[in-house]
């Protein structure tokens, strides 16, 4: 990719708000330089004591079943078989099959071969098929390659595209170039909506995060996604609330709404319960949706429906009356 096609970039620039600072290197890089410096002592601080904030019963309820319809139902494994997505397509519809009050998961993630599968199950459902794409988990990959990856998927009916952006030209400070990337990517989504995913756990700073996540919606990434669930340490409290001011910023500035989601080492209701908090307190009811806030998971759900059958019935079922993933 030549990081010199000023036209892309422009064109792809949130609401023309950003085509002067995204027409060179040296732009784009002062710019992102000089976003505010995170301080780090007061952000993890901030996020642990959000994390101690306690919900009523009633609110319980429904925070966990907000949980649920924000679950991207997630599998990817290369041990994945077609009878395995059929299986969770099928979950995502009906996680809990002895109860249909209970919520359909906003997705099912796969891999880009097994979209088709994902899509034939879920039919007209509701529930979207996300894809990742770009070389998923690394990232290394020509970008011709790379497209081509992204409108497979696409054809093969994805309705969402979880990218990944190369982590190595962010951290030698090519920003145009990723750019550039996310800005192509999204072109080859068509009508399909882009997440671009980070990978926090490489990109070493908290500065470097909210530099990554204005690049990123300023290409025109519909969410922005902590982790490929591949790398330690994943999604975590205070990565997760860079990215939400980011978003909050982003959208004062712009007018514009970009969805955040967490992946990765989310395994519990009181966890899904914290970040629900920090949203709220962050960004406002606005983005407690699920077509703004989503939680990357594979075990998630189970603990989430879990609690959910606490509640209805007064007693714990055990973690084997669920499906396993």
């Amino acid at each position: 990719m030549t990081p010199t096609a000023s036209s892309t970039a422009s064109s792809a620039s949130a609401t023309g708000v950003f085509d002067d600072i995204v027409r060179s290197e040296s732009s784009l890089r002062r710019f992102l330089h000089g976003l505010p410096g995170v301080d780090q002592v007061g952000c993890e601080a901030r996020a642990a004591g959000l994390a101690t904030r306690s919900i009523k019963t009633t609110s319980k309820a429904y925070a966990i079943d907000l949980a649920i319809r924000m679950v991207d139902l997630t599998t990817l494994e290369g041990q994945d078989t077609h009878g395995k997505v059929r299986a969770l397509a099928s979950k995502a519809m009906r996680p809990d099959p002895a109860d249909p009050t209970c919520p359909a998961t906003a997705a099912v993630c796969v891999y880009p071969d097994m979209v088709a599968t994902a899509k034939q199950t879920l039919g007209d459902s509701g529930v979207h098929v996300a894809a990742v794409a770009t070389a998923f988990p690394s990232g290394r990959a020509a970008m011709d390659i790379k497209l081509a990856d992204t409108r497979d998927a696409v054809e093969a009916g994805a309705d969402e595209i979880d990218m990944v952006i190369d982590r190595g030209a962010f951290l030698s400070g090519r920003y145009l170039e990723v750019f550039e990337e996310i800005a192509q990517v999204k072109e080859a989504c068509g009508d399909a909506h882009l997440k671009v995913i980070f990978e926090t756990g490489e990109l070493q700073t908290y500065d470097n995060v909210r530099r990554a996540s204005w690049l990123a919606m300023m290409a025109g990434g519909h969410f922005i996604k902590t982790s490929t669930g591949k790398v330690q340490p994943a999604a975590t409290l205070p990565v997760t609330l860079i990215m939400l001011e980011a978003v909050r910023d982003f959208r004062e500035q712009t007018g514009q709404m970009v969805g955040v989601k967490p992946a990765g080492g989310i395994k519990t209701t009181k966890d899904a319960i914290k970040y629900l908090v920090m949203v709220n307190e962050i960004c406002g009811d606005d983005w407690l949706d699920p077509d703004w806030f989503r939680f990357g998971a594979s075990t998630l759900l189970n603990d989430l429906l879990m609690q959910r059958t606490k509640m209805t019935t007064g007693r714990y079922s055990g973690p084997d009356y669920f499906t396993l993933d």
